[in-house]
């Protein structure tokens, strides 16, 4: 709510009543704002309890229905409880890090819970000590220090292969002379008052996001180790982990969109549609920065973003202030970005060739072979000039590549008009002259790749994820994975392993200024450095 200092009230009472009236305006925004989120948060606790219901209950049925179907919907199930239970932790609902998400648990019980669990006593333990700053000398008078005692913080951690508990120990001193207290701080935690440590997060957003394991099967791989972590807690993790990191996200989104030249692509993935039972058509965008094939400098990026359908407004909405070159396929989406003349359209000759090569496969036409066969020198070319400055690539272009193109048009063209125009040849054929336009901006732009296989490359993740998981719990859920899918894809194309980065980043960024969050990114923060 807007301050307003006594000095600034206005004397007269119609003012003072208009002000007033406009305090208690903003007042009843913010408690409508509240009860709403209380509201949403109360019809996500009811829908995990009603999934899990539903699972209890498929999971007892013997008869009736074929094994294989029980065990799909038992599957669907129990992907969308991971998605609520971790919309409840990212939306604020658990009061303690710990619990078992955040949640789902009716107040009474919450109430019966006494404490943690302590961690189990066959982990190995790791100490680490934190002394004032200070040292030895008291900061108020300069005194000499003695030990009164000490805090000890156990924090469960995960390391390559093995689990382990880091003691975060804290001395605390008193001053002889003044008897003045002294104590190092707790280090920053990636959650709050939370247990895990941040390789362990890093762990379980790996596990889920680049392993494809779904968290109630990380809980009981967990249990085999001895360790109690729920499903639940486990995606109370997830959704804290994906807030922490969304402005990181963010960031490399301006910066894969800054470029002179953007790669994009998207690829479905299946959305659970609540209350139907049914999947809807969901979307993953990917947009890529890489300035390496033209000798660029600036790091690498790739941003993905979730949308719940394939409409153009997506795209155009999130490349609406980009200027440059945009390398994608012919989707008619981007269409209304070209219009506006500050977007540059470069066609993928891979799509292109892509065609006739399923033509070959299907029928064995020498057609198609022959198509393939006048496209390859062009990919040949680009191999030899990749990395070189713009200037060298389109001179090279302009003198090899160009003559082949012009051939190449002409024999399209001819074939066209003595072949079926209902075959699958004439398709490929046209969508090939459709599109010159664009996949001949290469002869125009060294900036430009023949291609937009850096995209496609970045999607395979993806669609393995697809196949193993079988789609996104929810559209929140599907945003989280976005997240992790930005940092994890732009890490390994900056040099890191995926999960020493988000180790990295999540060590330091719960206390690192937010004005300050380009020194995280993966092109910043060097894996020498953790």
């Amino acid at each position: 709510m807007t301050p307003h200092p006594d000095s600034a009230l206005p004397n007269d009472p119609a003012s003072l009543a208009a002000v007033i009236a406009a305090l208690q305006g903003e007042l009843a925004e913010e408690r409508a704002a509240r009860r709403a989120a209380e509201l949403g948060l109360q019809a996500k606790t009811l829908e995990a309890e009603r999934l899990r219901v539903q699972i209890a209950r498929l999971r007892q049925e013997r008869f009736g229905r074929s094994s294989e179907r029980l065990a799909g919907e038992v599957e669907q199930l129990e992907l969308r409880l991971d998605e609520v239970l971790a919309d409840i932790a990212a939306a604020g609902g658990a009061d303690d890090a710990e619990d078992d998400t955040a949640s789902a648990k009716a107040p009474e019980e919450k109430a019966r819970r006494r404490g943690r669990k302590p961690l189990p006593e066959g982990l190995p333990r790791r100490d680490i000590e934190h002394l004032p700053a200070a040292g030895c000398t008291c900061s108020a008078c300069g005194g000499a220090l003695r030990k009164v005692g000490e805090d000890v913080t156990e924090i469960l951690e995960y390391r390559p292969g093995r689990f382990e508990v880091v003691r975060h120990v804290r001395p605390a001193f008193s001053c002889r002379a003044c008897e003045a207290m002294t104590q190092a701080p707790m280090p920053s935690l990636p959650i709050e008052r939370g247990r895990p440590g941040p390789g362990l997060l890093a762990h379980v957003l790996v596990s889920k996001y680049c392993d494809h394991l779904p968290l109630y099967r990380q809980s009981e791989i967990y249990a085999r180790d001895g360790l109690d972590l729920p499903r639940g807690l486990l995606a109370g993790w997830v959704g804290r982990s994906a807030h922490l990191v969304e402005p990181m996200a963010a960031f490399i989104g301006r910066h894969a969109l800054a470029g002179a030249r953007v790669h994009a692509d998207d690829t479905p993935m299946p959305m659970l549609a609540p209350g139907r039972g049914s999947t809807q058509a969901a979307r993953v965008w990917a947009y890529l920065r890489d300035d390496r094939p033209f000798g660029g400098c600036d790091p690498p990026a790739v941003f993905y973003e979730f949308t719940p359908d394939r409409k153009g407004e997506h795209p155009q909405r999130r490349l609406r202030d980009f200027q440059g070159i945009l390398q994608a396929d012919a989707y008619a989406g981007f269409n209304a970005l070209y219009e506006r003349g500050r977007v540059v359209e470069a066609g993928c000759w891979t799509h292109a060739r892509r065609y006739f090569h399923d033509e070959l496969l299907a029928n064995g036409s020498p057609l198609a072979r022959e198509a393939i066969e006048r496209m390859q020198p062009l990919f040949a070319i680009e191999a030899e000039i990749h990395g070189q400055p713009p200037e060298a690539r389109l001179a090279a272009r302009q003198a090899r590549s160009a003559p082949l193109m012009a051939d190449l048009h002409t024999w399209l063209e001819a074939t066209l008009r003595r072949i079926s125009g209902k075959s699958d040849l004439a398709k490929a054929i046209r969508y090939t002259l459709a599109q010159w336009g664009a996949l001949t901006t290469v002869l125009r732009d060294g900036r430009a790749c023949l291609h937009n296989n850096a995209a496609e490359r970045r999607m395979r993740p993806l669609a393995l994820g697809r196949k193993n998981y079988l789609f996104a719990g929810s559209l929140e859920g599907g945003r989280r994975a976005a997240i992790i899918y930005t940092l994890v894809g732009t890490a390994e194309m900056n040099g890191w392993d995926p999960q020493a980065y988000l180790r990295a980043l999540l060590d330091r960024i719960a206390a690192h200024p937010i004005n300050r969050i380009a020194e995280l990114a993966p092109w910043n923060l060097r894996p020498d450095t953790t």
